[in-house]
């Protein structure tokens, strides 16, 4: 159980609201949410059951704690709290992600989870009551949504059981928990991926672009490109919508297409203060383009991406859930071996199950539940095997491949190894759970064939033979652990190798995300 840094109000006083501790005068003050979907301001008037009520224009507005922070002179000071379990890290996974987690974890317990704010920004705290409310009080959860690299801090002081983060943990942090006896915090049983978040690329609605090379997209964001005519678009200048530095997708959009090198932001660029804002401006603005979360598109154009080999990327669920669309990050959470306690480890168990699939995705995030899409010839796969250019001995594979393809379905479930081993990464039990649990529910008599790629690094038919090699393993692995579950299923393995790159292999980043073992499926005639 983490350390209690706080100690003023009972667990009584968390079930019933918080109090408040002082009142400043009355005056304006400003309320607003994490997604930029509330955001309204006036006199202060009081603060009564876990809700801020403000004079506005249109009379007295009464707005529920749990949905903003408030800020300006005259917000109330909140009475500090008491809680059994504090979570710390990333407000991208804190305040996007978490309310809906708790109120759904509550519910698997047949509880009723009473959210609140405690007035401090970013943080919100949740009560969970037995019997849908009518019980006693089963336990209270801190969240504080303060960046993931505070969130490493406070797990490795012990005053978090669990962080929040939108990054992998860094090699640094790693080590000083292990050192702290935290134990092995890539070890599956402590580094738990619960969502993607992927970021798209948005222009105004009347705009007819549908694809920009990633080049194109640095040349905007830099200046060097200034109108849309430059990228075969109409005449009409562009203007650049980004967001605030210390914005986390900013950083990840800026990471992916800038990478190491340093770039001046275009003149005339318009800053917004989040997502919502983000998409607004786009949508109010013709030449507009920006960047955005997934469920921040609100009527925009998506655009599909080009990458440097000529790749397109296309920013849909499907996509995000293979890992083949770049801008797009894992969000985590991350607990120590030494101090979780039962109730942190079950809640943990939940936000990675199939029953937050449904709350992740209302929260506009991407959960890992397995999509199955048709493979057609005249798709980008397709028309890239019909290669005329190909070497011809690599061409006898490719048309092989192609032959197969088309019988079978793709899924969304796709397995990864790092480089030179054929041990699989860290989702990797994620999606041979879930791809069970999928298949389960499939007619007797599927067919199901996992078919190996590698990068294109060393000789052509040493990467095919290292794709059968994978291809063979997950097979096996997939065997071992469904048991006697899959008997009605047939599953075969194969390896094409370097074939039908899913990223560019120019990149570190594009070979990742080329060494995987994809699963194909046929329902029976």
């Amino acid at each position: 159980m983490s350390k209690r840094t706080n100690k003023s109000l009972s667990m009584m006083t968390l079930a019933s609201g918080l109090t408040i501790a002082s009142l400043a005068h009355a005056g304006e003050v400003t309320l607003s949410s994490a997604d930029g979907t509330v955001n309204m301001t006036g006199e202060f008037v009081d603060f009564q059951d876990n809700a801020y009520v403000i004079a506005t224009a249109l009379g007295e507005l009464r707005v529920a704690a749990s949905r903003v922070s408030c800020s300006g002179e005259s917000c109330p000071s909140l009475g500090a709290v008491e809680t059994d379990i504090t979570i710390a890290g990333s407000d991208v996974v804190g305040s996007g992600l978490m309310p809906l987690l708790l109120e759904g974890y509550a519910g698997s317990l047949d509880a009723a989870a009473a959210l609140g704010n405690t007035g401090q920004s970013g943080e919100l705290i949740a009560t969970l009551t037995a019997d849908q409310g009518f019980g006693d009080d089963l336990t209270s959860i801190l969240v504080s949504g303060t960046g993931s690299t505070d969130g490493f801090q406070k797990l490795l002081a012990e005053e978090a059981e669990i962080t929040m983060s939108s990054r992998r943990i860094v090699p640094g942090e790693a080590r000083s928990l292990r050192d702290a006896g935290a134990g092995n915090m890539v070890d599956p049983a402590q580094e738990h991926i619960v969502a993607i978040d992927s970021l798209v690329m948005i222009t105004n609605a009347e705009n007819p672009i549908e694809t920009l090379t990633t080049n194109q997209v640095r040349a905007i964001y830099s200046g060097q490109i200034t109108n849309w005519s430059q990228v075969d678009g109409p005449d009409l200048p562009i203007v650049v919508v980004t967001q605030s530095e210390d914005s986390g997708t900013r950083t990840v959009f800026e990471d992916r297409i800038f990478g190491d090198t340093t770039a001046s932001l275009a003149s005339g660029a318009q800053i917004a203060g989040s997502g919502s804002e983000a998409s607004q401006l786009v949508n109010a603005t013709q030449g507009a383009i920006g960047v955005v979360g997934y469920s921040f598109q609100r009527g925009a154009n998506p655009v599909s991406l080009i990458n440097e080999c000529g790749i397109t990327m296309t920013p849909d669920a499907f996509s995000a859930r293979t890992e083949e669309y770049a801008l797009q990050r894992r969000l985590y959470l991350y607990t120590r071996a030494d101090t979780i306690s039962d109730q942190s480890r079950a809640f943990v168990e939940f936000a990675t199950s199939n029953a937050a699939d449904s709350l992740i995705g209302k929260a506009g995030f991407i959960g890992f539940a397995v999509d199955r899409r048709e493979q057609s010839l005249d798709g980008s796969r397709g028309l890239s095997l019909l290669d005329p250019a190909a070497d011809a001995y690599e061409a006898g594979f490719m048309r092989q491949m192609l032959a197969q393809m088309v019988d079978y379905d793709r899924l969304s479930t796709t397995f990864r190894f790092r480089t030179g081993s054929a041990q699989l990464d860290e989702r990797g039990r994620i999606d041979r759970d879930r791809l069970v649990e999928y298949l389960e529910t499939q007619p007797a008599g599927s067919e199901v064939l996992l078919v190996g790629f590698t990068d294109d690094v060393g000789q052509f038919d040493g990467n095919r033979v290292l794709s059968e090699q994978r291809a063979s393993q997950v097979s096996q692995e997939l065997a071992a652990y469904a048991g006697n579950r899959l008997n009605d299923i047939s599953i075969s393995s194969i390896g094409y190798g370097e074939v039908a790159p899913s990223g560019c292999n120019a990149t570190q980043e594009g070979r990742r995300i080329n060494r995987r073992v994809e699963v194909w499926i046929k329902s029976p005639a």
